[in-house]
């Protein structure tokens, strides 16, 4: 039987048509003050409430239209978006600044590299690329600074959300932080690890600064006024990727992510109470027996967490809940979110109040 060229056409395009796309997470990002997240994926974007769980905005550019990065300015309609995934919707070196309730880009920025991250506030939009961060005033989008850094390929950098702005970043030797207090035209190094910088978390007020090297084992925090160390906590002694590290919002509570899919919580009573002259009184963290030896032995020196909490095996990101909480909120890059609480004033491990499969209604 003779095929028309209609038909040969048409079993042609069959045969090389890409099977659909799964719609894979591609990045989760919670916004400046945790009460949202947004989720990347090879078809959009979808932006979640925080607590209490529920979906708030999404948006399906369609099979073949990846997003890599969705970037929140608080809650407003403004979002930064950069392509992302094996059909990139955008290109990767190009920010477009999006209306959410207009449909329609607004903005646009270019770079002549892939961009790694992006961090806004209400004044300002930074660019992350692997070797360089550009500074932009927001919304008129005017250059205001360009600084090289350390090959940054995870395109760490944290900016404070309220009052003063400061700029934290792995400076361009490895295992320092470079500080820069733009309100008070200063800027230092810290020498936060011999290892490379990992993962690094800014309190809300800018003050604190938390570092963690490539080994994993350690968080240590310093001052952003001076460069004083304050404080170093434990995660645990073997090596570990620690995927991300989050403040609350009143700087007394600190927790981390890794790999080993265990959730840390920290108390920053003694830091807190030291930096602001006030809080919960000494902290409640674990110490080791031969604390003693601090003076000796580094490794003696540091603070084990308050609670655990674990999850099954998948990258993810947290943030706490409600100030007046002791709540814990992880979301993972398989499409769970775990609402969790632990006691302040016991160690011990955290119990799950709410676990959501927020990926099975995805469209």
């Amino acid at each position: 039987m003779l095929l028309t060229r209609v038909q040969l056409l048409a079993k042609h395009n069959n045969s090389t048509m890409e099977p659909a796309a799964k719609n894979k997470i591609l990045d989760i990002s919670f916004n400046q003050d945790c009460g949202c997240f947004s989720i990347s994926t090879e078809k959009g974007y979808r932006i979640f409430n925080t607590y209490p769980f529920k979906a708030t905005a999404q948006h399906c550019f369609g099979q073949y239209s990846g997003i890599g990065m969705t970037t929140m300015l608080f809650r407003s309609n403004i979002l930064a978006l950069v392509g992302g995934g094996k059909h990139p919707k955008y290109p990767p070196n190009k920010v477009i600044l999006w209306d959410d309730k207009q449909v329609k880009c607004i903005g646009e920025l270019s770079f002549k590299g892939d961009i790694k991250s992006v961090k806004m506030r209400k004044d300002r939009i930074v660019i992350v690329l692997e070797h360089r961060i550009y500074v932009y005033t927001f919304p008129d989008l005017k250059l205001l600074d360009v600084v090289e850094t350390y090959p940054n390929p995870e395109g760490l950098c944290e900016i404070s959300i309220a009052d003063s702005f400061t700029l934290v970043y792995p400076d361009k030797k490895k295992g320092v932080v470079k500080v820069v207090n733009y309100d008070e035209n200063g800027n230092f190094e810290i020498k936060a690890h011999e290892a490379g910088i990992n993962a690094l978390a800014i309190n809300y007020d800018g003050k604190l600064c938390a570092t963690a090297s490539e080994k994993g084992t350690l968080i240590r925090i310093f001052s952003t006024q001076d460069g004083k160390p304050l404080g170093e906590l434990r995660r645990g002694s073997d090596k570990a990727d620690i995927q991300c590290i989050a403040f609350d919002r009143t700087s007394q509570w600190l927790a981390c992510t890794s790999d080993k899919c265990t959730i840390h919580i920290f108390s920053l009573s003694g830091i807190y109470k030291a930096l602001y002259g006030e809080g919960m009184g000494d902290s409640k963290n674990k110490t080791s027996i031969f604390n003693f030896m601090k003076g000796i032995i580094p490794y003696f020196k540091s603070e084990w967490s308050l609670a655990k909490f674990r999850i099954p095996e998948s990258r993810s990101v947290i943030a706490f809940g409600p100030p007046d909480k002791c709540h814990v909120i992880v979301v993972t890059y398989d499409g769970k979110y775990y609402l969790t609480e632990f006691d302040p004033k016991t160690r011990g491990e955290c119990h799950r109040i709410t676990e959501k499969h927020f990926m099975e209604n995805l469209q």
